[in-house]
């Protein structure tokens, strides 16, 4: 059974807000003690973060539907409803969340506790308590609470490292990782021995820096071939490539420069990293005929610009200087890396006079009102109750929305849509402004909205 899985898609949904309460106070020789229905509790986001602890997301491809809790429903005598408790969900180091419907990157996480709310809730609906006013003294009715967010995201998980050693199976690249840190990776004589990037983290001198492996590279897999298609993404965050090359290969075809071309054109196909810097490492010197193909090979490889480094993974030979060479280049990153600006916060109040909905004429007899605040209410509104129908006429006529339909050239009996096209609230609309006046009816009927 797989125990490393680096990229998922998970179903998330945030909590729903709780329903207001319609209540009205009731005590001894008081029966109409004024509105004390409470609001609805705020439902439970669903929340990412960077945790040190977790390395994988197998438990995402197990588990992929995950939702928070639901806010709970307003009560009387002013009792506001309990918020539903968020959901924290745990993510490695150096996940990208993306939008698996358009592939948009929602955010990249680096940094061990790192968070990001990828589902917000839904907001409580207000109780008749809190809608009562000076013309509406005893409200009849409650707001409901609105639905939390529901979407599906891909979770990518880019291995955070300094160095990536990339080359063929077997060319000995978990050895040089056990050799150069205190990790222990499964290493063994066959092909795709390692089945996950493994990790170890090095020091030379007064530099830290870690060190990955890229399993299972061979010829064609930038387009699926082998494991190297599914672990490429893990070398984009590194700042140095290592190539690690096998002078000791008896397979027919093979030697270091041919095998350095092909995971080059690799990298290439890939793309993103033609800006890295890279190393060449001639491994399995410890080798007689080994150690001969590095000495003929080393200027070859010198001579296209490259420094190169003749060690044995098993011998230790050769290490120190390589391990130098490395922190050298990290350093020098890390050098030039541009210092990150604080976070601000950037608050944009919006214009005076911006109206905050649009009306659009769809065709003769029809018109679509789109915006956060009418599109909002209507989520909010109990359309089995008059009254509370009656409230949403009274604040979309407040905004403005019936003037501007006017001013569209809405008639009595035009199909106004709420909403997008597909899956908005129709109405027959019935104008209730008339020589600059609305026109209104008696509490609980609402003539406006058919």
């Amino acid at each position: 059974m797989a125990d490393f899985v680096d990229r998922v898609v998970i179903h998330v949904r945030a909590g729903d807000g709780g329903n207001g309460c319609a209540s009205v106070h009731r005590e001894k020789f008081k029966p109409l003690g004024g509105p004390d229905g409470g609001d609805g509790g705020r439902g439970g986001e669903v929340i990412l973060e960077v945790d040190a602890n977790t390395s994988t997301l197998l438990d995402y491809h197990h588990r992929p539907h995950r939702a928070a809790q639901n806010g709970r429903q307003g009560e009387g005598s002013n009792r506001d409803g309990a918020r539903g408790a968020d959901l924290v969900l745990p993510v490695p180091n150096g996940t990208v969340v993306k939008n698996a419907a358009t592939g948009e990157v929602l955010v990249d996480m680096v940094g061990v506790g790192t968070r990001y709310v990828v589902a917000k809730s839904g907001q409580g609906g207000l109780g008749n308590a809190a809608l009562a006013s000076a013309r509406r003294k005893a409200p009849g009715f409650a707001l409901l609470g609105e639905p939390g967010d529901r979407l599906d995201v891909v979770l990518e998980l880019k291995t955070v490292a300094d160095v990536a050693l990339v080359g063929f199976p077997n060319a000995g690249k978990s050895s040089l990782i056990a050799a150069l840190s205190a990790a222990r990776p499964k290493i063994a004589d066959y092909p795709f021995t390692t089945l996950v990037p493994n990790l170890g983290v090095v020091t030379a001198g007064d530099t830290i820096f870690t060190i990955a492996d890229v399993p299972g590279l061979i010829p064609g897999a930038s387009e699926g071939k082998g494991l190297g298609h599914e672990f490429l993404r893990h070398v984009e965050r590194c700042s140095t490539i290592v190539h690690v090359l096998d002078c000791a290969t008896m397979e027919p075809g093979r030697d270091p420069l041919s095998d350095f071309d092909v995971i080059e054109s690799e990298l290439r196909a890939y793309g993103e990293l033609d800006d890295r810097p890279r190393l060449v490492v001639l491994n399995k010197a410890d080798v007689p005929d080994a150690r001969e193909l590095a000495e003929l090979v080393t200027p070859m490889l010198t001579e296209r610009g490259l420094r190169v480094f003749t060690i044995s993974a098993a011998t230790h030979e050769g290490l120190r200087e390589l391990s130098f060479a490395m922190a050298e280049m990290v350093a020098a990153f890390r050098a030039a890396a541009p210092v990150p600006e604080p976070t601000r916060l950037v608050i944009r109040p919006k214009q005076l006079g911006e109206e905050g909905f649009a009306v659009r004429r769809v065709d003769d007899n029809t018109f679509q009102v789109t915006g956060e605040k009418p599109e909002r209410w209507i989520r909010q509104t109990d359309f089995t109750n008059d009254e509370a129908v009656g409230y949403l006429g009274d604040r979309l006529e407040r905004l403005g929305v019936e003037q501007a339909l006017v001013e569209a050239g809405a008639t009595e009996g035009a199909e106004v849509i709420i909403g997008p096209m597909e899956g908005g609230y129709v109405f027959d609309w019935r104008p209730s402004i008339s020589g600059g006046m609305p026109r209104r009816g008696p509490r609980g009927s609402d003539s406006r909205i058919g």
